[in-house]
């Protein structure tokens, strides 16, 4: 556990820092040590904390406090068997020390034993005179667990000591949304602002479930009031953008978002909103500024490249968006959505070679929508090439087995390539699963619609739907 830092702590650690530099032996007193330790291991130091310890255990062999900085230590580096050989003689020392338990709990917790770490932690409740840090342990251990419900009530627990403690504020909400519980978050964080009706954190998180549950306009005056409590706060600023942009009030969205900029330093998520609000407006010249901005301020933000390239789409400007989800691909040649884009560009251009390769590796990297699996078979069936055009639609119906529409594409290049048996299969199976979709295939496959067995087939399914 850290100590609170002091005065003397800083003396200390410099007469510490001195006595490293000179080889000179000074004496500290037990407790300045633990103090040094603490301040190098908050910081990362690790190679200085060991260090310290080992001096301290030189001067305080005897040291209980020392020896369990030490355990601290072998668990951060993985020393298991070491820190636990240590813990069972310092528990044959001091039997009632809670943190013996906790270190026990920790080493079961790096181990993924959560349970036998939660049955530590509870025993080291039972014993220790602060429990503060110990219910939010088992906070941690419950959340790894996925035992929301318990992982909740000790967070709170956590508040009910001491509630400025904002990192179990957070934690209790994030159960509450996981448990997609917004009633009970909405309530525990009313209850929690009328005892601190000027937390600007808890104000902003109650606007997140508001907005969760589509009450915008409640979402709005939370966070109101979170800038109330303090006018600094972005991501009061960015919430309450991204509620506007719901309402359709896009330049209030516009002054809330450049509020964020105004404050601190410029984001890409910023100029995205803002980007997006003005091309909502028409206002398309500043709408591709903050696009521009967007990623020239983050390059691997997907969404920035991925806007610019819809806004020239929708545009039907494909050499521009394909010049700029191009220099996306460029720069990540991984992103499964990159590639999706620059198919279906090639897609409207006809280009079907090109939108073949580009599906093909959207496929590859991930990319399993319904639309890529029916856009990359038409792209092959454009190049006449059916057999593939059905390998790519047998794909897709394993992740879509109840979609009627691949199965009225299949059976239609199945009859491209003279199959009439599993032609018929396909039809049949479409017809069952959605008939009204059977415009489909007689729009897509005209010339198979004087077909005599086709035409009784739809005849039958008619007869018997009525």
């Amino acid at each position: 556990m850290a100590l609170p830092p002091n005065g003397n702590n800083d003396k200390s650690i410099l007469k510490f820092e001195s006595m490293l530099k000179t080889d000179d032996v000074y004496f500290f007193d037990a407790e300045d040590f633990e103090g040094i330790v603490h301040h190098y291991l908050n910081l990362g130091k690790v190679a200085l904390g060991k260090k310290a310890i080992k001096i301290g255990l030189q001067q305080h062999p005897h040291s209980v406090e020392l020896k369990l900085l030490r355990v601290e230590v072998l668990v951060f580096e993985d020393l298991f068997s070491e820190a636990e050989q240590l813990l069972d003689e310092l528990q044959t020392i001091d039997t009632n020390n809670e943190e013996i338990f906790i270190q026990r709990a920790n080493i079961l917790s790096k181990k993924d034993d959560h349970a036998g770490a939660v049955n530590m932690l509870l025993q080291a409740l039972q014993i220790a005179d602060e429990s503060f840090d110990i219910y939010s342990l088992l906070g941690m251990e419950y959340l790894f667990m996925d035992d929301f419900e318990k992982a909740k009530s000790n967070f709170m627990k956590c508040l009910a000591q001491d509630e400025s403690d904002y990192s179990s504020l957070y934690n209790v909400v994030y159960c509450f949304e996981f448990l997609e519980d917004f009633d009970g978050a909405i309530h525990f964080l009313n209850d929690y602002l009328e005892r601190n009706p000027y937390c600007e954190v808890a104000w902003h998180q109650l606007g997140k479930m508001y907005y969760n549950k589509g009450l915008f306009k409640e979402a709005l005056a939370a966070y109101d009031f979170a800038i109330i409590s303090d006018d600094a706060f972005l991501g009061a600023y960015f919430e309450k953008g991204k509620v506007l942009e719901k309402l359709g009030n896009y330049n209030e969205a516009i002054e809330s978002y450049q509020t964020t900029i105004n404050i601190d330093d410029p984001t890409s998520h910023a100029y995205l909103r803002i980007g997006k609000c003005h091309e909502r407006l028409g206002n398309d010249d500043l709408a591709k500024y903050y696009y521009y901005n967007t990623v020239h301020e983050d390059p691997l933000l997907d969404k920035g490249w991925l806007a610019i390239t819809e806004f020239y789409t929708r545009k039907k400007n494909y050499s521009k968006a394909q010049k700029y989800i191009n220099k996306a691909i460029n720069i990540d040649g991984e992103n499964a959505m990159y590639w999706k884009k620059s198919a279906k560009i090639f897609f409207a251009l006809e280009n079907w070679h090109e939108a073949d390769f580009a599906f093909k590796q959207s496929v590859d990297l991930g990319n399993y929508e319904l639309d890529t699996w029916q856009e990359w078979a038409t792209a092959l069936e454009q190049l006449e090439d059916y057999e593939s055009a059905l390998q790519v639609l047998l794909q897709g119906q394993e992740f879509y087995p109840e979609n009627a529409e691949l199965c009225y594409e299949l059976a239609g290049i199945y009859l491209k390539t003279q199959q009439t048996a599993p032609a018929k299969e396909k039809l049949n199976t479409a017809l069952q699963l959605n008939a009204e979709k059977s415009v489909f295939f007689t729009e897509k496959f005209p010339e198979f619609n004087n077909v005599k067995w086709i035409k009784d087939i739809f005849e039958k399914n008619k007869k018997a739907s009525t």
